[in-house]
């Protein structure tokens, strides 16, 4: 079921699927990207989770608002959608720029994130190769041009102003450090494909930074790691959300 909320002067479009207990997840964003990019996941996550799917401001069937886009205010939304929607704390799945969001939504508000899942997510911009999926100042692929207007109240003609103002996000943010991440205690799965646009050696040092990380690298599979592997991608998280850590026979990090 589809509907919306005013949790912060904008109306959200938000859907539910499946009973059990709350997960949220949280969408990319380069050039605009929505919710439609967990088609591949959204029905085994429903099996096992009362699901959540958010589309941020200025993506999918949100409306874009007058000013600036940030990750602060894509987070803020995050924690009142949270508070007023789902009621309680929630497990998260982010993914890319949705991770970011999902990361300092724990960060602020650890108290409303019971897991949390990073897919394709650099803590800090640094971490992107090369400048990331989509380059500062480069234009979008067609595909990205064309799916926006499908459900976009903004129409096509606004595509150009979102596209704008998430290159000037990418350009100041994330801006996390590996400090901030040693005071993140909640349960955290860093997710990588191993040729994502986010480098391996970031990856890495996210996981280390995390005192409660664990760390997945998706073989064969690029930044599009869950449409691209659904299953084996699906079964990693879904594993990580469901079930308590196994004690290791030969732990060196956590021994």
């Amino acid at each position: 079921m589809a509907t919306y909320i005013d949790p912060a002067g904008i109306k959200f479009w938000y859907e539910e699927h499946g009973k059990g207990e709350p997960l949220l997840l949280l969408h990319p964003g380069g050039a605009g990207v929505d919710s439609r990019a967990f088609g591949s996941n959204l029905e085994a996550f429903a099996k096992q989770f009362h699901v959540f799917l958010m589309d941020r401001r200025a993506h999918g069937r949100t409306a874009d608002t007058d000013g600036e886009i940030t990750f602060e205010l894509m987070t803020d939304d995050t924690i009142h959608f949270i508070e007023q929607v789902i009621g309680g704390p929630t497990k998260l799945v982010g993914y890319s720029d949705g991770a970011i969001v999902g990361l300092q939504t724990t960060q602020i508000r650890p108290d409303l994130v019971e897991r949390l899942v990073c897919v394709a997510c650099p803590f800090n911009r640094t971490g992107w190769k090369d400048g990331g999926v989509l380059k500062p100042g480069e234009e979008p692929p067609q595909f990205l041009v064309d799916s926006y207007p499908e459900i976009s109240p903004d129409g096509k003609e606004h595509y150009s102003i979102v596209v704008k103002k998430l290159d000037t996000m990418h350009r100041k943010g994330p801006s996390l450090n590996s400090d901030d991440l040693k005071h993140i205690s909640t349960r955290t799965l860093v997710m990588i494909g191993d040729d994502d646009e986010v480098s391996l050696e970031h990856a890495i040092e996210f996981y280390r930074s995390l005192p409660n990380g664990e760390l997945a690298v998706v073989p064969g599979t690029s930044h599009g790691l869950l449409p691209e592997k659904p299953d084996l991608c699906n079964k990693i998280i879904l594993d990580f959300l469901s079930l308590d850590p196994v004690q290791t026979f030969a732990p060196i990090r956590r021994g």
